[in-house]
């Protein structure tokens, strides 16, 4: 069983959010968790807040409403780029640059481990 949890929308680059990402692909639940809440990047509050909700959805799925938390791992974790938002920004001359504000899309899907 399966469950995912997308979030779109992000002011922030994809670059950026990818390294946080890549700290919790593949970990357990409690490891991922533990690794969000106490990582200084700005990007960890997003993904702790949907990671959780993933796992909300995994409750919701199972037909009893409990799920085993050891046997929950994050299956994949991925972070695509978003729409960009073209500001200007006055530069010398009378000239201008153009500022790029990236945002991105979250996407994690987490699992239970198979028992044989």
């Amino acid at each position: 069983m399966e469950a995912r949890a997308v979030k779109r929308y992000i002011q922030s680059s994809p670059r950026k959010m990818r390294l946080v990402v890549d700290l919790i692909r593949g970990k357990a639940i409690n490891d991922a968790l533990n690794i969000l809440h106490f990582s200084p990047k700005h990007g960890s509050k997003v993904v702790e807040m949907t990671l959780r909700s993933a796992i909300s959805n995994l409750t919701n799925k199972v037909d009893s409403g409990r799920i085993d938390e050891k046997d929950v791992y994050v299956k994949t974790v991925y972070v695509n780029g978003g729409p960009v938002l073209k500001r200007m920004l006055p530069a010398p001359q009378g000239r201008a640059y153009r500022v790029r504000k990236r945002s991105n899309h979250l996407t994690i899907v987490v699992a239970e481990k198979e028992s044989k």
